[in-house]
């Protein structure tokens, strides 16, 4: 995963402690109604919607747009905000020992422009889900609770 290189001086103070961080999450979702689902580089924890901190100076929705392209490659169209969220179940402990706890402002958003691929640096896979198939997708926690509470999963 990619550190800012403003976290990475808030690290070097801290170390490994839980810290707040504003991020984005976009749910992508294709003319079939299936939703772009990744796999981060580095981590086994399941199926993610695309995403990522907010950088300093940055808007939330500059934010997504910046992270979609980065990772996956692709601009978006207009997002539109579905939610904030934050608590137990978006809290993230790193391989490394970084603890984060996430307040994410969830956007939905389809493709303008271009492939998805993933860029093989931050995320090593992608695919795309019906519905329907996402309660039987290894979904990570931050994932299936973010999709529950923005109604893209049952249960």
């Amino acid at each position: 995963m990619a550190m800012s290189s403003h976290l990475a001086r808030l690290r070097a103070l801290i170390g490994h402690d839980l810290i707040q961080m504003p991020s984005v999450s976009v749910i992508v979702v294709d003319d079939h109604a299936r939703l772009l689902l990744v796999r981060h580089a580095g981590l086994r924890d399941g199926w993610a919607v695309p995403g990522g901190a907010v950088d300093i100076g940055e808007s939330p929705v500059d934010a997504a747009r910046r992270e979609i392209r980065e990772e996956i490659g692709i601009r978006i169209s207009e997002p539109r905000l579905l939610d904030v969220l934050g608590g137990a179940d978006y809290e993230v402990t790193y391989p490394n020992g970084d603890r984060v706890a996430y307040v994410t402002a969830v956007y939905r958003a389809g493709v303008a422009d271009g492939t998805p691929a993933p860029d093989h640096d931050e995320i090593s896979e992608l695919g795309w889900f019906a519905p329907p198939q996402l309660p039987e997708v290894s979904l990570n926690r931050f994932t299936r609770a973010l999709l529950r509470t923005t109604g893209h999963l049952a249960g």
